[in-house]
């Protein structure tokens, strides 16, 4: 824009520049922040599991909350095909593996919210108390405790983004007519509340800490079923939504932090459980250089069905360097919203559609040298006696790799599908995915660990590098 100054009507024009700045700062708040936001290279939560798991793994645990997240992935998916609109989430809460150490309100208040790449939505449980003093620190958010709470007018644009309760309406004649919303999950649990603003306080690449303004959120009141009131969402209050819609916190500090997000997921199967990171932003480290020198890329593959998922072009898949028959639509994305291959922190294994998943298993049955278990194990498929030498027992389990669009190639080791299930038996992390008809395949957290996976939502690509994560 160019301004053409009078002398009688300089202040005049410097009124206009005023009022021009306010209005950038409240319809773009992302250029109005300090420039020690603008000068960080990226962000660094602490990322939890959400329970510590000794050796062997509780592998009963983890498939009954993949099955419910599943479900509820799918039940997302089809919601979607039918009502063209992003109405349910892609979580289901109890199976979400990782907890995010996460600072809101001023002063500060401190919250563990499940991360996740399948939902956008941020919200956490609020407490409407007036005397809080009652009420134990961390166990909810206090919103009368915090002077930057500010609730979303139900007529504004961050509004618009979010589904609200039946027969809510917006009283424009209010100035201070709070948006509503109410958030559905796979399995019909609800959270509701207010969609508000807070500001939130995160850990910089330098150590220091920085106040990030008016990112949007569900002040959650309500929440009713099994996922956000039974025992797997014990300890957790509310989620980080890092999906790829325009609500989720990854797409609301995108301009502010270079479009990107990262995870390094280590071994929770190791007691006490290590702490993991999630990076927020273009993390260009010293001691990540190498990491992102020698990254693999793959495209972000669209489904305007599903706009929330991270999906990837899976092309062929082999076994000990034997490419495997497996037809390449069924890595496809039919229309119908069908198919494809998604990557998400919140599924334990991992799970293909036929007939993918029974090609890969007869391949893996073929090549595996280790006395095999006539039963499965948890109903796993593949199970062998892995109680000889451990370095001996990995070099005689077959090594599955996955060749994908624009060349990248992941080839996880074998412990992160091969997992200790009992004393001297391993078995396959993997399961057939059961959609009667519709759904996708999965590639799960424990497929993703040891590894730095980088999701670039400016250049629509996933990268990935083996990595040691308690280094980062």
């Amino acid at each position: 824009m160019i301004l053409f100054f009078h002398p009688n009507g300089l202040c005049s024009s410097l009124l206009l520049l005023v009022i021009i700045f306010f209005s950038l700062c409240l319809f773009a708040p992302a250029k109005c922040q300090s420039s020690e936001s603008k000068r960080t290279n990226y962000l660094k939560l602490k990322l939890l599991h959400r329970r510590a798991l000794s050796s062997p793994f509780h592998i009963e645990e983890a498939i009954d909350d993949d099955s419910t997240r599943l479900l509820s992935l799918f039940a997302t998916l089809s919601a979607n095909i039918t009502l063209k609109a992003p109405v349910v989430s892609g979580a289901s809460l109890g199976s979400g593996q990782y907890l995010v150490d996460f600072r809101i309100g001023t002063p500060p208040q401190k919250l563990l919210l499940v991360a996740d790449t399948g939902s956008d939505l941020v919200w956490v449980r609020c407490s409407a108390c007036r005397d809080c003093s009652r009420h134990r620190a961390g166990s909810a958010f206090f919103p009368r405790h915090s002077t930057s709470f500010a609730a979303n007018h139900c007529y504004s644009r961050a509004c618009s983004l979010v589904a609200h309760p039946p027969h809510s309406r917006c009283n424009h004649t209010r100035l201070h007519s709070s948006c509503l919303y109410e958030y559905t999950y796979g399995d019909r649990s609800v959270s509701s509340g207010i969609f508000s603003r807070e500001t939130a306080t995160l850990n910089t690449s330098s150590g220091d800490l920085v106040h990030l303004r008016n990112i949007s959120y569900g002040c959650g009141f309500r929440a009713s079923g099994a996922s956000l009131t039974g025992p797997r969402f014990a300890g957790a209050n509310g989620v980080m939504g890092l999906g790829r819609g325009p609500i989720s916190f990854a797409s609301q500090l995108g301009s502010r932090f270079g479009n990107k997000f990262s995870y390094c997921l280590m071994d929770y199967t190791i007691s006490p459980s290590p702490t993991s990171f999630l990076l927020l932003g273009d993390a260009q480290q010293r001691n990540m250089a190498p990491l992102q020198k020698n990254m693999s890329f793959t495209p972000l593959r669209s489904n305007p069905l599903s706009p929330t998922f991270y999906y990837v072009g899976i092309r062929r898949v082999s076994v000990d360097g034997a490419l495997l028959p497996i037809d390449p639509s069924v890595w496809a994305i039919d229309d119908f919203g069908n198919g494809g291959t998604v990557v998400d922190s919140g599924t334990t294994l991992s799970f293909f559609l036929e007939p993918a998943y029974t090609q890969i298993l007869r391949a893996l049955e073929r090549k595996v040298k280790l006395p095999r278990l006539e039963r499965g194990v948890a109903s796993l498929d593949l199970c062998v006696n892995a109680s000889a030498d451990e370095g001996t027992a990995r070099a005689r389990l077959p090594r599955l790799t996955f060749h994908m669009d624009g060349g990248a190639v992941f080839s996880p080791p074998v412990r992160n599908y091969f997992i200790e299930v009992a004393p001297g038996v391993k078995c396959l992390a993997m399961r057939r995915a059961e959609a009667g008809g519709s759904g996708f395949s999965v590639i799960g957290n424990l497929m993703q660990q040891g590894f730095l996976f980088m999701f670039d939502t400016e250049r629509s690509r996933v990268g990935f590098s083996p990595a040691v994560c308690d280094a980062l």
